[in-house]
């Protein structure tokens, strides 16, 4: 009798222990406070009218968040190719190479995103003329370049970390085994960079996630837009706090999935 006790009380300290962090879970608080303002709105039999103003104007958020993940997905990858050129660079032999790399990369990791969201917004054209052909160069392909240029720069350090990180004599191994110096990079060196890269690539992302909210202030109709505009057209002060806080909620569910995918890599690494 008393070992089953023991035994259970032994298979009840585990339990016991992921209390705690269940309640520090943030979707275990979403989940509650959605549970409790249903059970609110069973009791009056109807959902308040900024509830009901949401959910009207939740196809125009929803459009506007997937404006925001088409930026920040075309940003990171503009921002993935050029920093992999710029982070090889960085490690050429030629000092003038490395030296200008070296600038490009200290100029666009210091400069405010708004600040460059602005520039390639006022100082690109609103057209480009090829040949007979006028061509639209729109605002959101602007805040694209504008978000690309510092996630590049922020992806060339990550990759030339990532690349001084392995260490030399796995280059001397390879060497003595008459690899030649690109079947090195390509086969050994690049596969083990693209781990290491991983976790901090994905926290750059979901911070140019986070920055593409900047391009509501440049006139593009994103989720941040439409909010404000769903906001001016009700003119309810309850609609207004909900609906930004659903602003919030919104990007909080796409980012911190990331953030958490992130943690788990980088563990993984460590225990690697």
């Amino acid at each position: 009798m008393a070992n089953d006790l023991a035994l259970g009380a032994g298979r009840g300290r585990p339990a016991m222990r992921r209390v705690p962090a269940l309640l520090r879970d943030p979707w275990f608080a979403l989940l509650v406070a959605l549970a409790v303002l249903n059970l609110a709105w069973a009791g009056t039999g109807t959902a308040p009218a900024a509830v009901q103003a949401l959910w009207q104007w939740s196809p125009a958020l929803l459009s506007g968040l997937a404006t925001n993940i088409q930026i920040s997905v075309l940003a990171m990858a503009l921002g993935t190719l050029a920093g992999l050129v710029v982070g090889a660079l960085s490690l050429s032999p030629s000092p003038l190479l490395r030296r200008l790399t070296r600038a490009y990369v200290l100029l666009f990791r210091n400069v405010p995103i708004l600040v460059l969201v602005y520039f390639t917004t006022y100082v690109f054209p609103f057209e480009l003329k090829l040949g007979g052909w006028n061509l639209p160069f729109p605002d959101w392909i602007k805040v694209v370049i504008g978000l690309g240029l510092p996630a590049s720069a922020n992806v060339a350090e990550i990759f030339r970390g990532a690349i001084q990180s392995i260490p030399s004599a796995q280059w001397e191994a390879a060497q003595s085994l008459a690899f030649r110096r690109s079947q090195i990079f390509r086969m050994i060196v690049l596969p083990q960079c693209l781990r290491r890269m991983l976790p901090s690539w994905m926290n750059l992302y979901a911070s140019i996630t986070m920055s593409t909210s900047l391009a509501s202030l440049v006139g593009v109709h994103d989720l941040v837009d439409a909010a404000t505009v769903a906001s001016n057209t009700v003119a309810r002060t309850d609609f207004t706090i909900l609906v930004y806080f659903t602003l919030l909620a919104m990007f909080f569910a796409y980012c911190y999935p990331i953030a958490r995918w992130t943690r788990y890599l980088e563990r993984r690494h460590e225990h690697h």
